[in-house]
């Protein structure tokens, strides 16, 4: 096995910094211009960066539960992607300044007025909030310690007992992963519209929380790749499984949101029409129809055949094209909250993918100077190097 540590280029930091000074000015403009549209949007940054984060650290576990071996020589810039994790905690902060710009359930007033949120208020109330969230992000951090600690120890030790002491760690995390991310999608989207509900609502989440990690680690490995930054050896052949699990997710998001339209739309119960309803008035249509053909039918057709998973030129498009989908969708949950009637895009949403893009570059370089890009101390790597269709 050849590998030879190599510094990501300067550059990287500059830009990243770049983007990301940018992209706060633009954010703190629109706090000043128009508080309330700043947390909506705010929030909408901070959905997609959980996405990212946790949906990278899922698959790392998921790959230690599984013991796949294709995707060892992928894990550690997978690991370094979930670095974004202990940022949740600092960047989730400024949310709770802005609570009651977001959430009408935290208004005593109107609570007390309306008996479907007193109802709710045993659930739905600051307090609990606050330790589900608390209880969420440490809970996340805890496992990305101890999982990324014993993965870059291997690289020194080579001792395969780490690998097994992984899996004992990764099997707990999933099951906590889907109830936290769950918990997560409730309490911070969902509940914009406090008397609307759905029971599949964390599972939509979900999906394209792991498809969006899945194309923005298939984006940075193909570009690693072409700058020569990880082992020799690994083979276009080795991004089939991305691509085959990035084309699973497509058709698995289409699938729950599909049924949660069609639950709503057959059982036509007012308290939950509304919510779609909303979403198909004004130009908020257009966008709803958008999301279908940007999301499933277009990617569908292109990522359906097997030589366009090996096709990393295309992967590549690919991943930029999932990634705006998901953007897009988590503007569809969140945002007809604030926009009602027409959807609303302007200068103050470019501090979205701004924000997001100098963060994920920063964080890349950072933590790449501090490790390898590759497990190599990982007794599973020469078998992924040896992957072939």
């Amino acid at each position: 096995m050849e590998y030879t540590k190599k510094s990501l280029p300067n550059s990287l930091y500059k830009n990243g910094a770049l983007l990301l000074g940018v992209g706060v000015i633009i954010l703190i403009l629109t706090f000043a211009l128009d508080f309330r549209h700043a947390m909506f949007d705010y929030l909408w940054i901070y959905m997609f960066i959980v996405s990212i984060a946790i949906g990278s650290l899922a698959l790392t576990t998921l790959e230690y539960v599984v013991g796949a071996s294709w995707s060892t020589p992928f894990r550690r810039v997978i690991e370094i992607t979930a670095s974004l994790t202990p940022f949740l905690i600092i960047l989730a902060i400024p949310l709770f300044f802005g609570m009651k710009e977001l959430y009408s359930w935290t208004n005593s007033a109107i609570v007390n007025a309306d008996h479907v949120l007193k109802g709710k208020e045993p659930y739905l109330n600051f307090q609990f909030f606050t330790i589900r969230t608390a209880a969420c992000l440490v809970i996340w951090l805890v496992f990305y310690y101890f999982i990324t600690k014993n993965s870059e120890k291997q690289d020194e030790t080579g001792d395969p007992k780490l690998t097994k002491r992984n899996i004992r760690i990764s099997v707990p995390f999933m099951p906590l992963f889907v109830i936290t991310i769950t918990v997560i999608a409730i309490d911070w989207m969902m509940s914009l519209e406090p008397h609307w509900y759905s029971t599949i609502y964390g599972l939509y989440y979900f999906s394209g929380t792991v498809l969006a990690a899945l194309a923005v680690n298939t984006f940075i490995l193909i570009k690693l790749k072409e700058g020569d930054y990880l082992i020799k050896g690994i083979s276009n052949d080795s991004f089939y499984s991305m691509g085959t699990l990035m084309f699973a997710f497509i058709i698995f998001w289409a699938y729950i949101g599909f049924s949660q339209y069609l639950l709503i739309w057959y059982a036509d119960i007012p308290e939950e029409t509304y919510w779609m309803l909303q979403r198909w008035d004004g130009t908020w249509k257009y966008v709803s129809i958008a999301l279908i053909f940007i999301h499933f039918v277009i990617p569908f057709l292109i990522l359906v055949s097997r030589g366009s998973k090996t096709n990393l030129s295309l992967l590549k498009v690919m991943s930029i094209w999932m990634l705006f989908a998901h953007a897009l969708n988590l503007y569809w949950l969140i945002m007809p909250t604030f926009f009602k009637g027409n959807a609303g895009f302007g200068w103050s949403e470019l501090s979205f993918p701004l924000i997001i893009t100098g963060l994920v570059m920063i964080v890349l370089k950072m933590r790449a100077d501090k490790k390898n890009l590759v497990a190599i101390g990982d007794p599973k790597l020469q078998d992924g190097l040896d992957f072939h269709l």
